[in-house]
């Protein structure tokens, strides 16, 4: 039914953006494209996989299996489910499998996941500050998502870096969440706890993910910088830098589906001074491409996973 829902309020988004935007404008805007950009922006999926999948692969214990061939596998999969699950909840599929198929236990392999979802998070919202603060036409609505992106940065370097912040702060929000949420708050703090224990042994190997994590995301943000020379359009880079994480993060509230609509809205609320509805609505589908390609192409590993994880269960069942 949640499905259901999200579904419909993206349809009914879109056909409100559709029917207040001149859509013959937008079938030009594809038409007039620049050919050799669409192809490079849109390549851009295979070395943002291939980082995210290495990525992965370093963040696993030493001595560990998984392959480089199995991490990309394993980010495709999640990739699918990205595109069905709300607030890319796909990606905490990833933890599951790894237990699944040996590579990890499963509080350890949550606290994987949850390190490196919250490794881009923070990456987003550093790229987030960064553009805001240099982005020139700042009116009270810029000043109060400024001001709101460098609260949630600061809260979650505190959260990644002290025991003590993440301790009250989960006991704060447990306090006032629904009952339905505190078991799954409870196990979120246990693997938080256990991600504090594992990954602050080793500071160079922390620092390597941080990088690598602002470097993926910045070529995330490029990615979207392309589409926009894609569809014969301008926007400074600085600019971009502080538009598109805004509207990256509207598509990861859990109102729609995959994020369709509320991005596409984002994108041509924030891209107003620099080119019209039209365009602006067909890079809200170029956007939508960044996550519907990797899930393509990762159709045939999940049913992989999926018929692995079915066979486990029946071994077990036998036993």
């Amino acid at each position: 039914m949640k499905r259901l829902i999200s579904i419909i309020v993206s349809l009914v988004i879109l056909a409100v953006i559709y029917s207040k935007i001149d859509f013959p404008g937008l079938i030009e805007v594809f038409k007039n494209c620049n050919g050799w950009w669409m192809v490079i922006s849109l390549g851009m999926v295979v070395p943002l996989t291939l980082f995210t999948a290495w990525r992965l692969q370093q963040l696993m214990p030493t001595g560990s299996q998984l392959g480089f061939g199995e991490a990309t596998r394993l980010i495709l999969a999640a990739s699918v489910l990205n595109m069905v699950l709300p607030s890319k909840m796909g990606d905490i599929a990833k933890a599951y499998f790894m237990k699944q198929r040996g590579h990890l236990d499963g509080t350890l392999s949550l606290s994987l996941v949850v390190f490196e979802k919250s490794c881009d998070l923070l990456s987003l919202l550093l790229w987030c500050v960064f553009g805001l603060l240099l982005y020139p036409q700042k009116d009270a609505l810029f000043w109060i998502m400024t001001v709101s992106v460098i609260l949630g940065l600061v809260i979650g370097v505190f959260l990644l870096s002290s025991r003590k912040f993440a301790h009250l702060f989960f006991l704060v929000t447990k306090k006032f969440a629904p009952k339905k949420l505190r078991s799954k708050l409870e196990k979120l703090q246990t693997s938080w706890g256990e991600m504090h224990e594992y990954f602050w042994r080793d500071k160079g190997q922390l620092l390597k993910i941080t990088a690598t994590s602002i470097f993926i995301w910045f070529l995330h943000l490029l990615q979207i910088w392309f589409f926009i020379l894609a569809l014969k359009a301008w926007t400074p880079f600085l600019a971009n830098l502080a538009l598109s994480p805004l509207a990256i993060l509207a598509g990861l509230l859990p109102l729609t589906f995959a994020g369709v609509g509320t991005r596409d809205a984002a994108l041509i609320l924030f891209y107003q001074p620099y080119f019209a509805a039209p365009t602006a609505a067909a890079l809200g589908l170029l956007c939508t491409s960044r996550y519907l390609l990797p899930a393509i192409g990762g159709l045939p590993f999940l049913g992989q996973y999926l018929s692995t994880v079915r066979d486990l269960r029946q071994q077990r069942d036998r036993i």
